[in-house]
């Protein structure tokens, strides 16, 4: 630390801790103390206080000079108010009971309109419109904490209320409660006009199967600092506080059960819904248990509510009777029992229970999973989207865009089910007048969209269209029918042969781009491309979607292809087969790469070999995202296929770099190192700048249990590395003859560029590589002449000391990769001691003291089962313990100094006695003394707490001192036992503080 650091830590340290209480939101403000304040047994002003205050400071409007009223101003300071609300949430774990307690309508809306617009929220849109599934987890959760608030304040508001007893009046108070009662029921009007869009937000929710996460304080300072840079790390990945699904889901359940009781008084229909979810909820409590830490139901109003619902939905003695229809669809929808759900759904269009809103909410359900692969579900959507949309002509709603494409392509079997949920759907006897129009008018308009007329006569034959259309009118719609002109009939069966599907032009281009864009069938994609090219032969259709993108190497070679179809064709095949990769989708993008293959064997063996490759890469995704994530090895082929594009010779053949990085990744993952050094081609490692690293890692491996004098390959994978994290200066003569620097840029005598090395280690998993890799930055980041903290790693030893250049490197870059090769380390492998150690050094370097304790405690958790053994002496080295020591020092947690010297091996006395002599130290102070060991530091606080009068203290100096335990004449098997079980206590308080 610096002079003048030091200077200004001593400063700070001698300011006093507890502010005034006039200006007390100033103070935190201006000193970033709140952390330290919410850590208080008691804190004054309490945390509810603190989100008031806060809030009502961000939000005071401003008066101008013509004392006219202007809203605040969006400014640092009101920022900043707003952001400390926020964190004081978090420090409540954003408990709505707590919030809802102790917090106004008004206040509690703004609070958690911010924390919307912090998750990155859009403004202005509706809730009920946003995927959630697709959303990131902090912004999810954000939405479901809106949400569930609604929902709560809605049925909180019906609920009578006993009016405070007044006091003395007084017009300002009176002014002041009149315009909070006005505001309030202004926002109690919003909420209940959107209480449709809340349920369906939250009903969406219960479908979720991910965990969410919600922010925390940490989460939040870091978007208070750099918001750009950090957006992908709270929000898109796991950062934050978990919110189990079970967890997540208990709650809405219980919330929506409240929401629909409440409705039940209006709907007594509803209460089915309410019963649903409050035994929902009961399920899920003894599922994850009443303990829960995130998950607080009152289980005596829950058990209120459900005996409630039983005498209002009373059950009978039938167990199939005692199901609501909802219950019944989601135990189908659970056990895969999906015929069942056509029947619940058929036999629903006569009662009108369920309501449309879930019945569609079904059937996206089913189009989801049969997308994802179950070719199972196609015939099962048909059915679902059939009742629901004779349930929608009974009800005099329009026919929807998802039966017309169903059903563009009848049969037989669609026929007879279609006339099977009409017949089922309505009781002629009891039907009305308008009921009956409606079916006869959806049974006519289906004949007239027919092509095939075997279809109309099998419809205009049925006893219900007999029944419901006069004698003149089914002779008028029969006669209507065969004197249309000839169509090409759609109802063809798939033929076995890729070039023999026929074409048909009966739909129109528009229609058919639609379907191009969406489908992800191979056989379907050719038959639509060829429809359209007899339509047209003006249109290039690979510019459909602007979506479609193939990768630059390829696009040459695809765009000559003269026949204007297979052009097409080969580039839709390609771009949807690598978005399915992309996503994720590996089975259709195995399915569109073999049609595309087939396809170009007949022309182009240029091509062929591309389609190879590319399908080489899928092979390497879908292992490695499969069975390769238990740590299952590859089959022989497919190593053996790697080794061969790694060996291949083809002239002319257009190569993705991406393959490359893949496949030696892919060797280096698998632990292939035998053939990455002794078996691999020369010529590959002159050609191939992947398999030159990976050759060096490789070997580095390989050597490292033998000598240091042997590891030669370290020498030279460093001297790589040092090349590519090298810079190159430009300079230029001025007019007055003189040579200037004016600009650095990466050097070109690396085998590559530090980007292209940053993302192929991104790509590797085996954890010695990873190690090495980190060493070796490391070491490099260590040998700059200005650093004052070293980071420490495994295997260090093995690289050289110095560099012959060091203006030549690129630091600042080094850096950065240091940082980034850590996090995505620990994203690989979060319990890694080593790697723990290394972030805890980054951090401890750059001065973020509490970050660099949590991971020093962390690497010691994860090797000692959270302390319950001993910490590794090779883990917590005295220059660990050392930076732990400086850590709390810097935190003023000077008690807890004193207890870590205890850790070195040589006890630190002056250390420890000096950090006791410090009066305004933040820990718990003389809580901690029944975790030291060491007599004479426990006779020294003795001695200063006789001396400073604190004779409560100096009580429970003593009272430690007694212990039996720690008597000097025990054997020393004892004192050790002593000291281990204070040393875990210790630690163990200390993680609970930082974690």
């Amino acid at each position: 630390m610096s002079a003048e650091a030091a200077d200004r830590e001593a400063a700070t340290s001698s300011r006093p801790c507890t502010p005034p209480q006039t200006c007390w939101f100033e103070f935190l403000l201006e000193e970033s103390l709140l952390e330290k304040h919410l850590r208080k047994p008691c804190p004054d002003p309490a945390p509810v206080q603190l989100i008031v205050q806060f809030l009502e400071q961000a939000s005071k409007p401003l008066v101008n000079e013509q004392n006219q009223v202007q809203p605040p101003p969006d400014n640092k300071r009101n920022r900043i108010l707003k952001l400390l609300a926020l964190k004081v949430a978090a420090h409540l774990k954003w408990d709505l009971d707590i919030l809802e307690k102790s917090l106004s309508v008004p206040v509690l809306n703004m609070l958690l309109n911010e924390l919307l617009c912090i998750s990155k929220v859009p403004p202005g849109t509706k809730h009920v419109d946003m995927d959630l599934a697709t959303l990131p987890p902090t912004t999810a959760m954000a939405i479901l904490l809106y949400n569930r608030w609604a929902i709560r304040t809605i049925v909180q508001s019906s609920f009578p209320v006993k009016q405070p007893k007044p006091g003395p009046p007084q017009l300002s108070v009176m002014n002041q409660m009149q315009q909070e009662k006005e505001l309030t029921e202004n926002i109690l009007k919003v909420l209940k006009e959107q209480a449709s869009d809340s349920i369906l937000v939250l009903e969406a929710a219960l479908k979720l199967n991910k965990d969410l996460y919600v922010h925390t304080m940490r989460t939040l300072d870091l978007l208070a600092m750099e918001p750009g840079v950090v957006n992908g790390e709270t929000e898109s990945s796991t950062v934050g506080l978990k919110i189990k699904t079970e967890e997540m889901q208990c709650q809405v359940c219980y919330d929506l059960g409240a929401a629909y009781f409440q409705q039940g008084s209006t709907n007594p229909a509803v209460y089915e819904n309410a019963r649903e979810k409050f035994f929902r909820t009961k399920e899920l409590i003894a599922e994850i248990g009443s303990l829960s830490l995130h998950c607080t139901i009152d289980e005596k109003r829950l058990a209120g509510y459900c005996q409630a619902c039983g005498v209002l939905v009373p059950s009978s003695d039938s167990a199939s009777q005692q199901l609501t229809p909802y219950s019944q669809v989601h135990i189908c929808l659970r056990s895969g029992n999906y015929q069942e759900v056509t029947k619940i759904f058929a036999e629903d269009n006569l009662t009108f229970s369920l309501p449309v809103q879930f019945r569609q909410s079904v059937l996206r359900e089913l189009f989801q999973k049969a997308q994802q692969g179950n070719e199972a579900l196609d015939e099962i959507c048909f059915k679902v989207c059939a009742c629901n949309t004779v349930r929608d002509i009974l009800e005099g709603r329009a026919i929807g865009v998802q039966f017309n494409q169903l059903f563009l392509r009848p049969n037989k079997e669609k026929i007879d089910f279609l006339l099977e949920v009409c017949s089922r759907s309505i009781n002629l006897e009891k039907a009305s007048d308008s009921l009956k129009g409606n079916m006869a008018a959806f049974l006519k308009n289906v004949c007239l969209g027919l092509e095939d007329l075997q279809y109309v006569f099998m419809i205009s034959s049925h006893e219900l269209f007999i029944t419901l259309l006069k004698d003149e009118e089914r002779k008028l719609l029969v006669d209507q029918m065969r004197k249309r002109s000839p169509r090409v009939n759609l109802c063809i069966k798939p033929v076995t042969s890729f070039y023999d599907i026929p074409a048909s032009a009966s739909v129109n281009i528009g229609q058919l781009e639609h379907q191009l864009i969406l489908s992800v069938d191979p056989w379907r994609i050719r038959q639509i491309l060829i429809e359209l090219h007899g339509m047209t032969s003006e249109r290039q259709f690979w510019t459909v979607s602007n979506k479609w993108e193939i990768p630059s190497v390829y696009s040459g070679v695809i765009l000559g292809i003269k026949d204007n179809l297979t052009r097409d064709l080969v580039y839709i095949l390609m771009a949807k087969g690598l978005h399915c990769s992309t996503v994720k989708d590996f089975t259709h993008a195995k399915q569109l790469f073999a049609a595309c293959l087939e396809l170009v064997t007949e022309f182009s063996p240029k091509l062929r070999q591309v389609m190879l490759n590319e399908m080489l890469l899928l092979d390497i995704h879908t292992h490695e995202a499969g069975t390769g994530q238990s740590g299952e090895r590859p089959p022989s082929d497919l190593i053996s296929r790697v080794r061969g594009y790694l060996e291949m010779r083809l002239p002319d053949i257009p190569l993705r770099q991406v393959i490359a990085e893949e496949c030696v990744a892919f060797m280096l993952n698998w632990r292939e190192n035998e053939y990455l050094t002794l078996q691999v081609p020369a010529f590959l490692l002159q050609s191939n700048p992947y398999v030159k690293l990976g050759q060096l890692l490789a070997a580095t491996c390989k050597e490292l249990p033998g000598p240091k004098e042997s590891r030669r390959t370290a020498k030279d994978l460093w001297e790589v590395v040092v090349q590519i994290c090298s810079v190159s200066s430009q300079h230029k003569r001025g007019n007055d003859g003189r040579i200037s620097l004016i600009k650095q840029r990466e050097s070109t005598l690396g085998i590559m560029y530090r980007s292209e090395l940053l993302s192929f280690i991104k790509k590797l998993r085996e954890p010695l590589v990873l190690t090495i890799i980190l060493s070796l930055f490391v070491k490099l980041h260590n040998v700059r002449e200005d650093i004052v903290n070293d980071i420490t790693a495994e295997h260090i030893s093995i690289w050289p000391s110095s560099i012959p250049n060091l203006q030549s490197v690129d630091f600042e870059a080094v850096a950065i990769t240091v940082k980034e090769l850590v996090r995505y380390s620990l994203s690989i492998n979060p319990n890694n001691h080593s790697w723990l150690i290394i972030q805890a050094d980054i951090y401890f370097a750059t001065n973020q003291y509490s970050a660099a304790l949590h991971y020093y405690l962390q690497a010691g958790a994860v090797c000692s089962d959270f302390f319950n053994k001993a910490v590794p002496p090779d883990v917590y080295t005295d220059q660990v313990i050392k930076r732990m020591i400086k850590c709390c020092s810097l935190l003023n947690c000077h008690t807890q100094v004193a207890i870590l010297c205890q850790f070195l091996r040589e006890i630190d006395y002056k250390t420890a006695f000096k950090s006791l002599q410090e009066q305004n130290s933040h820990d718990a102070m003389d809580s901690y003394y029944d975790y030291i060991w060491d007599v004479t530091i426990l006779e020294y606080l003795t001695y200063l707490h006789h001396k400073r009068g604190e004779t409560d203290k100096r009580q429970i100096a003593i009272k430690a001192i007694g212990q039996t335990e720690l008597n000097a004449s025990n054997p020393e098997e004892v004192l050790q036992l002593a000291a281990q079980r204070r040393k875990k206590k210790f630690l163990q308080a200390m993680a609970k503080l930082y974690f």
